[in-house]
């Protein structure tokens, strides 16, 4: 964490957040086209916000700085990450999180997000707490009890532990359910092209991804579940 990081949340004002269908933050209001305009703008993230995002296929975590609209109504945003600015399209951005209104918070916040964002899924899986068995059984309920069979990192922590998961135990979770192993039960849903939720697997799809997992993973927890 750098000197002019440690200013940035020093300095940084309280935002205004809305939660999402998914547990991800949104400025609060639609801007809506111009008078005679055919191009609506994209709703975007808001100043302040924590972002994974990806920039020539590499992962990094930064703070919106800056927001912008280009000419066709999709959203820009100038990121800080460790010092240096990146200017990316709102498509980037993979994962969100509002920023905390105190400085001690939101510092606190950021360096777990950097931290989070290094650990191995292994770590990841001690961190929230959930082995393998319970990720089957977390699966089981998706096709069961839900309708629509569907998982969020949200509904995975409150599953699992019965609580309401913090920031970052979400965005672990999400990590998690993005892995290798978790994606032999559940694949990709995705809202504007980020991965947003997860959709339980039918039985049969899962029991041929297990058996493909295992072909190289013999060691794995899930390949004995």
């Amino acid at each position: 964490m750098t000197p002019f990081i440690a200013l940035l949340f020093l300095f940084s004002s309280a935002n205004a957040f809305a939660p999402s269908q998914y547990g991800h933050y949104r400025i609060a209001h639609t801007c809506q086209a111009k008078k005679g305009d055919d191009v609506e703008q994209q709703q975007a993230f808001p100043v302040g916000t924590f972002v994974e995002f990806v920039e020539k296929k590499r992962v990094h975590i930064g703070k919106i700085l800056s927001v912008e609209h280009k000419s066709n109504g999709g959203a820009r945003y100038d990121v800080d990450s460790g010092g240096k600015h990146y200017g990316i399209a709102d498509k980037a951005v993979s994962f969100a999180m509002p920023c905390p209104n105190t400085p001690g918070q939101a510092l606190k916040l950021y360096q777990q997000f950097e931290e989070a964002q290094q650990i191995s899924e292994k770590e990841i899986q001690v961190k929230l707490d959930i082995s393998a068995e319970l990720l089957v059984m977390a699966w089981e309920e998706a096709i069961e009890e839900d309708e629509s069979h569907e998982v969020t990192p949200d509904s995975l922590i409150e599953l699992i532990h019965s609580h309401k998961g913090s920031a970052i135990e979400k965005y672990m979770a999400w990590k998690l359910l993005r892995s290798d192993m978790a994606h032999v039960f559940f694949k990709d849903l995705k809202n504007h092209g980020r991965v947003v939720a997860f959709k339980a697997k039918a039985p049969k799809a899962v029991e041929a991804a297990k058996d493909q997992f295992c072909q190289t993973r013999v060691d794995e927890e899930i390949c004995f579940t």
